[in-house]
C-alpha cells in the first residue's frame, strides 16, 4: 500500500516538479501549476482529473476514487492511498496528473511520459 512518502517521492521525480505547503498540505507543482495535494492526513491525494473521466471512476471504484464536495466544480478526484495496489499505479495517477498541468515544452522534452489520458 502506498503511503505519503511513495507520493512525494513519485511526484519530486516527475520533471521540472516542486513540493509547497499551501492550504496546510504538501502540494506537488509542475513549472509552478498544482498537479497533486496530500490532504486528509495524509491518507489521500487529490489530482487533477477530466470530470467526464472523473465521473466514470467514482462509479466504476467508489471504494478507491471520491470528490471532495469543495472540489465537485472542478476537474479534480481524491484518491484513497489504502485503496491502490502498488507504487506503480499510484506513479500512473500521479503522472496523469502531471501531463495534464505541464506545460508544452515538458510534454515535448518527456515524451516517455505520454500524452494526457494515456497513463
Amino acid at each position: 500500500m502506498p503511503e505519503a512518502e511513495d507520493v512525494r517521492r513519485i511526484s519530486l521525480s516527475l520533471p521540472d516538479t516542486t513540493e509547497k505547503i499551501a492550504w496546510s498540505m504538501p502540494t506537488f507543482r509542475v513549472a509552478g501549476k498544482m498537479f497533486a495535494t496530500l490532504p486528509e492526513n495524509e491518507t489521500s491525494i487529490a489530482v487533477r482529473c477530466p470530470k467526464e473521466e472523473r465521473d466514470e471512476l467514482v462509479l466504476a471504484e467508489p471504494e478507491k476514487f471520491w470528490i471532495a464536495d469543495h472540489e465537485a466544480g472542478f476537474a479534480w478526484v481524491r484518491v484513497r492511498l489504502a485503496a491502490l495496489e502498488d507504487d506503480g499505479e499510484l506513479r500512473d495517477i500521479l503522472a496523469d496528473s502531471w501531463r495534464q498541468a505541464a506545460p508544452p515544452r515538458l510534454l515535448d522534452a518527456h515524451p516517455e511520459l505520454g500524452a494526457p489520458g494515456t497513463g
